[in-house]
């Protein structure tokens, strides 16, 4: 009798960070993958899915996304947690880091608890591989839709004490801009405990962010978006927070390839300088992804600020800054394919085992290989999602897109 606990996916095009496996087989048992085959395979029992020769990929990871669906992980409920991880897995999403904003210690220590009890109980949505927390320590003049009510210096009494009332290994990562005072101490002590430290919302210059890079900050958080360029000081040019990630070669960055924060020509800048084992795609999703033009709120729906979705994307009502995104994982590779021309295959793995392998999961995520976790998405050639398959469980099937 057919199990979806045991399943064979044939009939398509299997994608591996390298190459393509045309006419793959992929087998599961138990949530775990356990064959990846360049031939045919008889799997007697098995629930069998005929891929329809569309490709079969490792599952998206998205490193940095606020909400979705109309819900923000900053509401601080499960009800929201588990809302967003399953809007998102029907656009191939099939593991996340939910994302904060600036805002009041309690609010943030409220947020990771609601984590802790969601992720218990998350089976229908993406799951969950830790807490990224997005400020509040940034400066002031690159905030973008970052809270100014909120915003503050680095604080080692409140960041210690919000990690210890959280699980060991809930919080995965904390963006901060490295220039502060105190930031370097920030960054050795997350370090010190496992936290991926990310330099974000920044006015650095390359000497801050050297400095910043030997302390732990191994990651730029959104590349371009609310950080400093080149910049001059009575006469002297210095290169800002984004020539100098592109610069340091082992420094990791993140993009929101939704084709509005950032065109083609930067895209295919970074492509050029990071490549797709350093570049990781990222939605940056706002609680109106997934839903209609308009105006929505980015943050808690009690104190969060308003925001208006137009032009594919949210922007503050005044229009000055964007505000978040509403793309899908989906979206994100059709852009860099269709928009800025990379290989499918770099797409993917920007999707995936680049963002796996930053966020410290690779050894169970972001590739299609013997052993790891059954996190399989199903797309056609417009990088429609067919099916969606988390830790073996069938989460989605049908047409959809980001659009």
């Amino acid at each position: 009798m057919n199990d979806q606990s045991f399943i064979k996916i044939y009939n398509g095009r299997i994608l591996t960070p390298y190459r393509t496996i045309k006419n793959g087989v992929l087998v599961i048992r138990d949530g775990i993958i356990a064959e990846v085959s360049e031939q045919p395979v008889e799997v007697p029992g098995a629930l069998e899915i005929d891929a329809g020769g569309n490709y079969i990929a490792p599952g998206f990871v998205d490193i940095h996304v606020h909400g979705g669906g109309g819900a923000d992980f900053m509401d601080g409920t499960e009800e929201a947690f588990l809302h967003i991880a399953e809007t998102h897995v029907r656009y191939g999403t099939t593991a996340l880091t939910p994302t904060t904003l600036t805002s009041e210690k309690e609010d943030m220590i409220q947020t990771v608890a609601a984590y802790e009890r969601a992720a218990r109980k998350n089976k229908k949505g993406a799951s969950f591989i830790g807490m990224h927390l997005e400020g509040p320590y940034f400066a002031m003049s690159q905030r973008g839709a970052q809270d100014p009510r909120y915003i503050r210096l680095p604080d080692p009494q409140e960041y210690q004490e919000i990690l210890s009332r959280s699980g060991p290994g809930v919080i995965r990562r904390w963006s901060a801009a490295p220039e502060l005072e105190g930031a370097l101490a920030l960054g050795q002590y997350l370090t010190s405990k496992g936290v991926l430290v990310s330099a974000a919302h920044t006015d650095a210059i390359y000497e801050d962010v050297i400095r910043a890079f030997e302390n732990g900050y191994t990651l730029a958080t959104h590349l371009y978006s609310a950080m400093s360029g080149v910049t001059r000081r009575n006469a002297f040019r210095y290169a800002g927070v984004i020539e100098s990630a592109l610069l340091i070669d082992e420094m990791d960055v993140e993009i929101i390839a939704d084709g509005v924060h950032l065109p083609a020509p930067l895209l295919q800048l970074v492509y050029k300088t990071k490549g797709a084992d350093r570049t990781a795609l990222i939605t940056d999703a706002i609680r109106a992804a997934g839903g209609p033009p308009g105006e929505s709120v980015i943050g808690s729906l009690r104190n969060g600020l308003k925001v208006i979705v137009e032009d594919d994307v949210a922007k503050l009502p005044d229009r000055s800054s964007f505000a978040g995104s509403v793309a899908t994982a989906d979206r994100l590779v059709r852009t860099m394919t269709g928009i800025a021309g990379v290989p499918l295959i770099d797409a993917v793995r920007m999707m995936s085992s680049t963002p796996a392998r930053i966020m410290g999961v690779a050894a169970n995520k972001g590739t299609l290989a013997k052993g790891k976790d059954a996190d399989v998405v199903i797309f056609d050639e417009g990088i429609n999602i067919q099916m969606t398959i988390v830790g073996g469980r069938i989460l989605y099937s049908g047409p959809a897109s980001g659009e």
